[in-house]
């Protein structure tokens, strides 16, 4: 029965049995007598409890749609509320979950068309730097060294040094090219792919101690550049935001698929709001079905994990061949 004609016919009831008291039995005198009144303030009472409890349970699902409309995250897929009440309640609450589902569906083919233009144009900008600017930058360096060769001796320093410069530059441009599309990622795997992230931010001042799991099930390609997205965001923020002096990335499988870790020892996160590159993490794992979590750690510093299903189709002996811990860190 619909809420409100649950609250009127109680209303209803209440009434009629107060008239009929009032017109049978009890009667109201002038002045009112002590019994009267009191027949009248327990009847008083008694709807008005009766209000009470029936606005109360009829009414607690929609509080608790309330609390889940305040607290949903299209980041957080998945959380419900339970559908409970009667009628239009019930509906309600059935009704906000298809539209969650709806949104949720929407967001996610957003963001993959959205991250996939992304890479596209990533991995453009990245071809331009190495075939046009490296180009250009590696012809000057041979016209600096054919000028440095043949000029006079006081001269000659000048453009070495200007060699040199010249030189830094074009490994800055050639990393960043790397960082906006690593090629190692498609030409050796994602093994070498982390292991060569890990190597690159260990030069940057920042010790990564990567462990890679030998017995890590095949990842089809999409799912392989969300993993190194993760880790690439995760030891970036511990090398420019959290003052960490030391990381740890880890590969391994895990219960139902594979897990990325990825822990630092600096500053952790305390009470900050999420920032872009976090809710970038947790967009790129919705397009593999993965869960992203970033929280700080007892101990000190932050912990990123990232889990990501495996379908069951996958055989047992299709593994990836990975080497086991290894290490790479700045010297003391």
């Amino acid at each position: 029965m619909p809420l409100f004609w649950r609250i009127f016919m109680l209303n209803a009831v209440v009434l009629i049995v107060a008239t009929a008291l009032l017109l049978g039995p009890v009667t109201v005198s002038t002045p009112v007598l002590l019994t009267e009144a009191a027949v009248l303030t327990v009847g008083l009472a008694a709807m008005l409890v009766a209000n009470a409890l029936l606005l109360r349970f009829g009414l607690a699902p929609l509080q608790r749609l309330t609390r889940a409309m305040t607290t949903t995250d299209l980041l957080r897929p998945g959380r419900r509320p339970a559908v409970g009440g009667r009628g239009e309640i019930a509906e309600l609450i059935t009704t906000f979950n298809t539209m969650l589902d709806r949104l949720e569906d929407e967001r996610a083919t957003s963001s993959a068309r959205a991250l996939s233009a992304q890479e596209g144009e990533r991995r453009r900008v990245a071809q331009e730097l190495h075939d046009e600017v490296g180009q250009s930058l590696t012809a000057v360096l041979l016209q600096l060294k054919r000028a440095a060769d043949h000029a006079p001796s006081e001269l000659r320093e000048e453009l070495r040094m200007v060699q040199e410069t010249t030189r830094a530059s074009l490994e800055e441009i050639r990393r960043i090219a790397r960082r906006l599309r690593p090629g190692v990622l498609d030409e050796l795997g994602l093994a070498s792919a982390l292991k060569a992230l890990a190597t690159e931010l260990g030069g940057s001042g920042l010790g990564v101690q990567h462990s890679l799991a030998p017995d890590v099930p095949e990842l089809d390609r999409e799912t392989e550049l969300v993993i190194y997205r993760v880790a690439q965001e995760g030891l970036t923020n511990a090398a420019r935001h959290s003052g960490a002096r030391r990381a740890e990335l880890a590969l391994y499988r895990s219960p139902g698929g594979v897990e990325l870790r990825v822990r630092d020892d600096g500053r952790g996160i305390g009470l900050a709001q999420e920032g872009a590159g976090i809710r970038g993490m947790r967009e790129r794992a919705l397009l593999v079905g993965a869960v992203v979590t970033v929280e700080g750690r007892a101990e000190g510093g932050t912990e990123v994990r990232l889990a990501v299903p495996v379908p069951a189709r996958f055989p047992a002996h299709a593994l990836v061949p990975l080497r086991g811990p290894s290490a790479h860190a700045p010297p003391p």
